[in-house]
């Protein structure tokens, strides 16, 4: 980035994880072509701490570096909030922003606005309103938290708007702008590599997918991941998905930690399941956009799919994100896996649910983020 800014005009960014710089990216882009520019400081707390991961995300999506990386790394929930909130005190007391801005529902989001809003720092949260209504979710807590203590609120879709109204939250306070995520995906989209371009640069045979449709997987949540009996279950649905057409799993470190210490992995050896590290989101986009449907338990990829037209088999029972279900491609089938294979026979004969793009999910959420912001700020 270009030197950072300081003072009551600034902006202060926060990421945490993965999923926060695919949001940040057209965010820090619009407020760089805002007239006048809106200067900001990006601060990453290091909850994922993958460097080369990082670098190659960061690269990927033109996000400048860092300004500040308070290096958290990894730990329990408690251990990784508390450690950020001790790390990020100090760089808001240096500083003094005239806000922070987090994204989605990453443990540094929470952990940045309260340490924020106890040193009198105004909160702006970008996804806020988002609510799967299972609050054994650690990212339902720190969405309910966060958006309780936000001063500007900027969602997604409408029906946010009355999640945060049941909640005591004030109109006023809620700006509805669109998806930040679909505006990186329409940016990059025409960069990806395609599916087998991705296999060769991993040394893996392109010619197994052969001349037909293919899925994609991820699994990473702890529900599906962290018990053997349930991880299991799910490798023996891909498994059996894999007999009907090729599946390229991008496995997350902690599912292949885990498939290795129970002994699983053997299981997806039986049908034609492709293994791929973790890969960059040029790489992801271009596996997505070339799909005949996705098999996941992510929430960014049940939007991914939508803005795509892709049909998505989701593997949990609840979603934060109903409008993919109500105006999307994605279908919420559980652990249930004689629905998932149906969903999977379904596409492969022609249907799967297309949907339509929601509203806003345009490419512009940025512009209109950075518009209202400046205004606010003003104000």
């Amino acid at each position: 980035m270009s030197e950072p800014a300081a003072g009551r005009e600034t902006v202060m960014c926060v990421v945490g994880a993965r999923p926060n710089f695919m949001k940040m990216a057209p965010i820090l882009a619009a407020f760089r072509s805002h007239d006048p520019p809106l200067p900001a400081i990006l601060v990453h707390t290091g909850q994922h701490y993958d460097a080369d991961m990082n670098d190659r995300i960061f690269q990927d999506l033109g996000l400048p570096s860092p300004d500040v990386n308070l290096g958290v790394g990894s730990g329990s929930h408690t251990v990784q909030t508390a450690e950020v909130m001790r790390r990020f005190e100090p760089l808001l007391d240096q500083h003094r922003p005239a806000c922070v801005l987090v994204v989605g529902d990453v443990n540094s989001t929470l952990a940045c606005s309260l340490v924020a809003v106890k040193k009198g720092v105004r909160v702006v949260h970008v996804e806020a309103g988002l609510r799967s209504f299972d609050r054994a979710m650690p990212e339902e807590i720190n969405r309910l938290l966060t958006d309780q203590i936000a001063d500007r609120l900027y969602t997604t879709e409408r029906r946010a708007h009355d999640n945060l109204a049941r909640e005591g939250i004030a109109a006023e306070r809620m700006c509805f702008v669109g998806n930040v995520m679909i505006d990186s995906l329409l940016t990059h989209r025409g960069k990806a590599p395609d599916a087998k371009a991705t296999l060769a640069a991993n040394g893996v045979d392109p010619g197994l997918l052969g001349d037909g449709a293919y899925g994609v997987v991820t699994l990473h949540r702890p529900a599906n991941v962290d018990r053997a009996d349930t991880l299991a279950g799910l490798f023996d649905t891909l498994s059996q998905a894999a007999r009907r057409l090729p599946l390229v799993f991008a496995m997350h470190p902690r599912t292949r930690g885990n498939a290795e210490r129970f002994g699983l992995l053997s299981r997806l050896a039986e049908g034609r399941v492709i293994l791929l590290p973790p890969q960059g989101y040029l790489q992801m986009l271009g596996l997505v956009a070339g799909a005949a449907l996705v098999l996941t338990d992510s929430g960014g990829l049940q939007e991914e799919t939508t803005a795509l037209g892709i049909p998505c088999i989701t593997l949990r029972e609840n979603t934060e994100r109903p409008i993919t279900v109500e105006a999307g491609t994605n279908t919420l089938v559980g652990r249930n896996q004689s629905l998932a294979l149906s969903c999977v026979d379904d596409v492969l004969a022609g249907g799967g649910r297309r949907g339509r793009v929601p509203e806003y999910w345009d490419g512009r959420a940025a512009v209109r983020i950075a518009a209202d912001l400046a205004t606010w700020l003003r104000a």
